[in-house]
């Protein structure tokens, strides 16, 4: 049955609309936005905007990928997310072995049979890192590319497709291969030299993970990673704007370096966002939240403790970047690094989409046009 809505906001992904109606059929689409008035619809008061998508979300809902690769824990992920305007994500697991690199592909793949909502498909980011740029990954994990890799990468099941590496260790020739398979490379987690980063980039990846963080930094004789991805126009590059991994100053430089579009927003979560827990274990370690910072018991920061809409807030108030630019890196940019629909409301368009108070909080969360979550 459609739904029909009068709303008092919305923003299309380009241009803000005051006082619209808008229906959506029964397939989950947009079926249209009218100036006109509607019998008998629902006020939405406030501003209705595209649904977030998070291509690094490492957990959620008091669940670690990592620690339980399954389909509940994917379902906890999604619904913890939602809360907070993620209408899209990427499951994302760190460096592990073989044996659960496995699991979580079974797992995403029954997601996708069974459309739990929000699921895309699955980054690994690892385990072909550098060890001295590893952060909180596990070294005794971090391996070379192998066939065995190979043939887990190329799965025709997974949906969307996401490898994280450090190109000094893969070669430009097996980054050639992973392109061929249907993976989107992103580059991290490294030390390469400008001359490496250049190489792989010309061999097909295309993304660049949390920008700043555990990768070599520019510096006046050797751009390192740092460099190549701020003047590589064609490049994508995730930002953590939770003011731990990344300072407003270096955002700002981001903002200015990279063209618009090219720079998107992501989490890189946790178990602990949308959970009352403070603490939780990662391999033989304990992480601990203290505010919204994680700490590993070994000193480092450990994923984070961010969420898409706050991290919207973040660079909107912190960086004076506008509220609607903010929400397309959030949407519209994520969407098209990932090469599918998403950051618009329109005719024809998935009825993925959020309701925001004045305060830029999530009051509600629609998934093809079904409402996942309701303050």
């Amino acid at each position: 049955m459609a739904q029909n809505y009068i709303v008092e906001q919305l923003f299309d992904g380009e241009r803000l609309h005051r006082d619209v109606s808008m229906v959506v059929d029964d397939a989950g689409r947009v079926q249209s936005i009218d100036p006109a008035g509607l019998p008998e619809a629902e006020r939405l008061c406030g501003l209705l905007a595209p649904g977030l998508i998070d291509v690094q979300v490492n957990g959620g809902g008091g669940a670690l990928f990592n620690n339980d690769p399954s389909l509940d824990t994917l379902r906890r992920m999604g619904a913890a997310h939602a809360r907070y305007g993620t209408t899209g994500f990427m499951p994302t697991l760190i460096t592990d072995e073989a044996p659960v690199m496995e699991r979580a592909a079974d797992a995403v793949a029954a997601a996708l049979r069974d459309a739990v909502p929000g699921v895309l498909g699955l980054h690994f980011e690892g385990p072909h890192l550098s060890v001295p740029k590893k952060g909180t990954h596990e070294e005794r994990f971090i391996r070379p590319l192998s066939p065995a890799e190979l043939r887990l990468y190329g799965r025709g099941d997974l949906g969307l497709k996401m490898v994280t590496l450090a190109p000094e260790n893969v070669s430009a020739e097996d980054i050639r291969r992973l392109v061929s398979l249907g993976v989107r490379v992103c580059l991290g987690h490294s030390g390469a030299d400008g001359d490496t980063v250049a190489a792989a980039l010309r061999a097909g990846a295309t993304g660049f993970t949390h920008l700043y963080n555990a990768m070599s930094p520019l510096e006046s004789r050797e751009p390192g990673m740092v460099g190549l991805a701020l003047i590589s126009d064609d490049a994508w590059c995730g930002l953590i704007a939770d003011g731990h991994h990344v300072s407003a100053e270096a955002m700002l430089l981001a903002l200015k370096a990279k063209p618009r579009g090219k720079l998107m927003l992501v989490t890189d979560a946790m178990s602990l966002v949308g959970s009352d827990e403070a603490s939780f274990p990662l391999f033989d370690r304990v992480v601990t939240r203290e505010g919204d910072k994680l700490t590993s018991s070994t000193g480092e920061l450990a994923g984070s403790h961010l969420d898409m809409i706050a991290a919207v807030r973040n660079i909107h108030h912190w960086c004076g970047v506008d509220l609607f630019e903010a929400l397309r890196m959030a949407s519209l940019y994520p969407a098209q690094y990932l090469g599918i629909e998403g950051g618009r409301i329109e005719e024809g368009a998935r009825a993925n989409y959020i309701l925001l108070n004045s305060e830029l909080q999530v009051q509600k969360t629609w998934i093809d046009g079904r409402e996942v979550f309701s303050q």
